[in-house]
C-alpha cells in the first residue's frame, strides 16, 4: 500500500507556496503531495479532493499528523469550483493535479484497476457510481469499443480486440480482469506479444478512463481551476499519458496565447487581456530526474506543466 508521489519535489517548488495561501489538491490520494503543502501553510488552509472514499481516512490520518487546517472534500475535482464556493472559498493561491491513479487502488486487486491482479471488472474510483468497467465490456457497442480503444487506449489493435470482446461475450459474459487479459493474448499477433510490456496495459487504461470519464472531467476542472486561482497563483498538472498531457498543453496555450486568435501586428486592446490569463512556466515539461527515475517506475511516463494566472 505504499504510495510514492511522482515529481513531489518539483511540483511543490513550482506552486511557490505562501505560509498563508489557500491551496487545494484536485487528487488527496495517498495525501503525498497534500502533506507537503500542509507542512508550508502554517497559516493558511488546504483543501483536498477525493472521491474515493476507501482511501479518505488513510489520508486523514496521515494529514491529521501534520496540522489541523486542512478539509477533505470527498468529491469529484470536476465538482471543485461548486464544491469550494458552498464552503465560502471564491479564491484560491494554488492549486495542483495529480493524474496518476494512486498505487492505493491498483494494489487493492478487488477494484479491478490492474491486468496483474484477477477480480471483477470493475476500475470505478467512486464506488457509489454505476458505470464500471464490466458494463462497457459486456453491454457497449462495437463501435464503441473501438472508439474508446483506439482514442483512449491509442491501441493500433482496437478492432480486433473489439470484435474479440463481441464474438466472447456472446458466448458468456466477461467478468473478470484475467479473463479480458487471456482474450487479448489471444487476440494479439505473437510479435505483438513478445515486445516488452503487458499487451493489456492500453486497454485496461482506456476502460479505466471511460469508466470515470477522466479526460472530459480533467477538461472542465482545468478550467475552473483557472478561474478562481488568485493573481499570481499557480496551478500544476502532473500527467501519465500522451491525452491528459495534451489537455493541459492546449488549454494552458489557449490562455497564455494571443497569436492563433488576433491577426499579426494588432495592438492588444483592453478587452482582448481574456486571452492572456496565463503565463507558462515551463515550455516543455518537466520530467523526473535519474534518482527518481531509478527509485519509482511510475515516474518514467510523468509530466509536469505549470502555469501562473496574471490577472
Amino acid at each position: 500500500m505504499d504510495h510514492t508521489s511522482v515529481l513531489l519535489d518539483e511540483s511543490i517548488e513550482a506552486l511557490q507556496i505562501k505560509t498563508d495561501g489557500i491551496y487545494v489538491d484536485a487528487t488527496l490520494g495517498a495525501a503525498g503531495h497534500s502533506s507537503e503543502i500542509l507542512k508550508r501553510i502554517p497559516e493558511g488552509h488546504l483543501y483536498s479532493f477525493e472521491q474515493d472514499h476507501t482511501v479518505v481516512e488513510v489520508a486523514r490520518k496521515r494529514l491529521s499528523a501534520i496540522a489541523g487546517n486542512f478539509t477533505i472534500v470527498e468529491r469529484n475535482f470536476v465538482e471543485l469550483k461548486t464544491a469550494l464556493a458552498e464552503l465560502g472559498v471564491d479564491k484560491i493561491d494554488g492549486i495542483l493535479f495529480d493524474l496518476g491513479v494512486s498505487s492505493m487502488q491498483f494494489d487493492r486487486g478487488e477494484r479491478g484497476f490492474s491486468y496483474n491482479h484477477n477480480a471483477r471488472l470493475d476500475m470505478r474510483m467512486n464506488d457509489h457510481q454505476e458505470l464500471d468497467a464490466y458494463q462497457i465490456i459486456n453491454t457497449w457497442s462495437f463501435q464503441d469499443l473501438y472508439r474508446i480503444l483506439t482514442v483512449y487506449g491509442e491501441e493500433k489493435f482496437a478492432k480486433q480486440i473489439a470484435r474479440s470482446i463481441e464474438r466472447e461475450r456472446n458466448e458468456q459474459p466477461i467478468e473478470t480482469t484475467f479473463q479480458l487479459v487471456d482474450l487479448i493474448k489471444q487476440t494479439l499477433p505473437a510479435a505483438v506479444l513478445r515486445k516488452k510490456g503487458h499487451p493489456a496495459k492500453q486497454t485496461f487504461q482506456a476502460l479505466r478512463i471511460a469508466v470515470n470519464d477522466e479526460l472530459r472531467v480533467f477538461e472542465t476542472a482545468l478550467v475552473d481551476a483557472i478561474e478562481i486561482t488568485a493573481i499570481h497563483g499557480r496551478i500544476a498538472v502532473i500527467s501519465f499519458h500522451s491525452l491528459e498531457d495534451r489537455i493541459a498543453k492546449n488549454i494552458f496555450k489557449q490562455y497564455s496565447s494571443n497569436e492563433q486568435k488576433l491577426p499579426k501586428n494588432l495592438p492588444i486592446l483592453p478587452q482582448d487581456e481574456e486571452l492572456t490569463k496565463l503565463k507558462l512556466i515551463n515550455r516543455k515539461p518537466i520530467i523526473a530526474g535519474e534518482q527518481e527515475l531509478t527509485d519509482n517506475n511510475r515516474a518514467h511516463s510523468a509530466k509536469l506543466r505549470v502555469a501562473e494566472v496574471q490577472r
